[in-house]
């Protein structure tokens, strides 16, 4: 598959999550929305500029593409799995991971206010809460780089070349 097949065939099965997408059908895809998403970030700093006291620029038309591409990428991704073997909402994993770090880290953040409030002292929780919240978020980084060495290994896996669960070869 080529470069402008691969896109064509992603943008044509825009949201379809069933069946099998091989290695060049992704990976031709996800260099494709890189290389846009680059081109106009370059745009967008010409159009808008860079706001001098924050050195942030505008991503309105990056941030345009990117939810326009969005759902195709995730449904190739998604065949992709399918065409390694695997389950497709495993490429959701890192994104749970994150949800679930951020819901711990406001748990977290209510428990030590709530003791706060009812402590002599409030700076004495200060010190372990700092290191409950570090040791959290350490813990949290360690599974995103695991998932994610993880997800490129599936992701970049020989297709199965019979049919499998997913249906017949792409």
């Amino acid at each position: 598959m080529t470069f402008s097949e691969a896109v064509k065939t992603c943008f044509s099965k825009y949201v379809t999550f069933s069946g099998r997408a091989g290695r060049p059908e992704y990976w031709w895809f996800l260099l494709f929305v890189v290389l846009i998403s680059a081109a106009l970030s370059v745009v967008d700093r010409m159009l808008f500029g860079v706001n001098p006291e924050t050195l942030e620029q505008s991503r309105l038309f990056t941030g345009l593409f990117q939810i326009a591409t969005f759902l195709p990428l995730l449904a190739a991704g998604w065949r992709r799995m399918h065409d390694g073997g695997y389950p497709g909402w495993y490429l959701l994993l890192p994104m749970l991971v994150s949800m679930t770090t951020v819901l711990f880290l406001f748990s977290g953040i209510m428990a030590f206010s709530f003791m706060e409030a009812r402590v002599e002292d409030p700076d004495v929780l200060r010190g372990p809460a700092a290191a409950v919240g570090l040791t959290g978020l350490f813990v949290a980084g360690i599974v995103q780089l695991a998932l994610a060495i993880l997800m490129i290994w599936w992701l970049t896996r020989p297709s199965q070349p019979e049919t499998n669960e997913y249906g017949a070869p792409s």
